[in-house]
């Protein structure tokens, strides 16, 4: 056991280390450099093609066998929005300071172009499977983009298997059974503390019950295919975000006095803490380098910009035009982190429990429980309840949105039929999530979250060209009104069916 988690430590270590996340921030920025600066050069245009059509056509469907743009939108915000964007951002204040907020923001800004390009090649490389259902995804460009280059051929295989093993991997750990094991004991803590109906197998009856109600719940989702997915994804989304964002409102709006402060310590603190007085100032490097690591590192887990996760979904959508889908996944990352985190980030700011002339963490204080401990000190029991369920709504949306991928990984493997299997062994493990102790498996998962990010990024940097000519294409056709042939997909019978839905006005 020892050695495992050595092993473990040891490739997490690499993957989520300074060698993954210089990997992936130096993707974003190449991504955003060769795009001209694109999420903020066409702000206006991007705002208007993914946030500004949501009650409009970006709910028609003009492709059968697809979603609706804002149905993909929602379905990949499933697994994003979850408790990173909770307790991930407590707990990188807490290690990091109020300066890692800041580089939350850096890290969103930069993945806002890597998950661009990552839904760019998610739309241009996909296919029809055997049941008439989009497929698409990193394994996909990997393959088909990658391996289309000279001597690359089995490169690009062995990454797009390599890709789907840890998604599926990576599924069961931090996609299923931590996400429930972390509802259990909020739940169990804060509403049924007072319940004991005993033991089962040495773990409290109460914990079995939640964990077979939430596997019956998931089950019976997912029993109604993709299409039930997604429909409770178009519905539940909005909801949780919008009920969470209004509560931390409320919280900024009775701290309102302190605002300034805040938002002074993020900046302050941006490059980490001043060394204590006599101090080395080989301390202050060091300080320095946990704020720009945790905030960087925080902003990547709550966005997932660089794992090619929810590419799989988007890569559903009734798009046509690889670089709107791409709109979208700016949008994603422009709500997941630039909003959503920035508001947790208020209100734990607010809370009292980080001192903002120093940015160190008052004592005794516990990242996990932060955000819960703010709204209970502005909103009384109320406000922990709030935060309690929150949370499990966004961990059990969590659970939908990797069940998809994992479905995914497993069908690019071994086929369609795998992956009905592989839904069946998803949807039994929740109740081990709902039991279980070991924070091995957890770690182990987060290993196999991070190493997805590999071949990916691989995949991303390996077609940057053709990331710029879908592009230059897109913002030719559609920006400037310059008539010339659209790139709409690798396939010429798909590009020649999607340029005539173009022609009839869908997108």
């Amino acid at each position: 056991m020892e050695t495992i988690i050595r092993i473990n430590d040891a490739v997490n270590g690499f993957a989520w280390g300074t060698f993954g996340l210089s990997l992936l921030l130096g993707t974003g920025l190449i991504c955003t450099i060769v795009t001209g600066f694109f999420q903020l050069r066409y702000f206006g245009w991007w705002w208007k093609e993914t946030f500004g059509i949501v009650s409009g056509r970006g709910r028609i469907i003009n492709d059968a066998g697809a979603l609706s743009q804002f149905r993909a939108f929602c379905t990949a915000l499933c697994a994003t929005i979850g408790t990173g964007n909770i307790a991930g951002v407590s707990t990188a204040i807490c290690v990091g300071g109020p300066g890692a907020v800041f580089w939350m923001w850096v890290a969103a800004f930069l993945g806002m172009m890597v998950k661009y390009s990552e839904n760019v090649l998610g739309i241009y490389y996909r296919r029809r499977n055997t049941e008439g259902a989009w497929s698409g995804g990193p394994m996909y460009y990997l393959e088909d983009g990658l391996g289309s280059m000279k001597h690359c051929k089995r490169l690009g295989r062995v990454m797009g298997i390599l890709f789907c093993v840890f998604t599926a991997l990576a599924s069961f750990g931090i996609g299923n059974m931590s996400q429930i094991n972390k509802i259990t004991l909020n739940f169990g803590s804060t509403f049924l503390s007072h319940v004991d109906l005993g033991l089962l197998f040495g773990v409290p009856k109460v914990n079995w019950g939640i964990g077979v109600l939430l596997m019956l719940a998931v089950g019976f989702i997912l029993m109604g295919g993709f299409r039930r997915l997604s429909a409770l994804s178009e519905k539940l989304v909005p909801i949780m975000v919008l009920l969470y964002m209004a509560g931390c409102v409320i919280i900024m709006l009775m701290h309102v006095d302190e605002l300034g402060g805040v938002f002074s310590a993020i900046f302050k603190f941006a490059l980490g803490p001043k060394a204590a007085a006599g101090g080395a100032a080989g301390t202050a490097v060091q300080l320095a380098f946990n704020t720009i690591k945790n905030g960087c590192k925080r902003g990547v887990f709550s966005n997932e910009a660089g794992l090619g996760s929810s590419v799989m979904v988007h890569s559903n959508s009734c798009a046509r035009e690889p670089v709107k889908q791409g709109l979208w996944g700016i949008a994603e990352v422009f709500l997941d982190t630039i909003v959503v985190c920035t508001l947790t980030a208020v209100v734990v700011l607010t809370s009292g429990e980080i001192d903002l002339s120093t940015g160190a963490v008052v004592e005794g204080v516990n990242d996990a429980t932060l955000v819960a401990q703010a709204f209970r000190a502005s909103l009384g029991r109320p406000g922990e309840w709030f935060v309690v369920i929150i949370i499990a709504m966004f961990a059990f949306t969590t659970v939908l949105g990797w069940s998809y991928y994992g479905a995914k990984g497993v069908e690019y493997l071994f086929g369609t039929a795998w992956a009905k299997l592989y839904r069946m062994a998803f949807v039994l493990l929740i109740v081990f999530g709902a039991v279980m102790e070991s924070n091995l498996v957890w770690d182990i998962s987060d290993t196999f979250n991070g190493l997805m990010m590999i071949p990916n990024m691989i995949g991303l940097l390996a077609q940057i060209p053709l990331i710029i000519k879908l592009t230059k294409n897109y913002i030719a056709r559609r920006i400037k009104g310059e008539n010339i042939e659209p790139m709409l997909s690798y396939d010429y019978d798909i590009q020649r069916e999607a340029q005539r839905a173009v022609k009839k006005g869908a997108d």
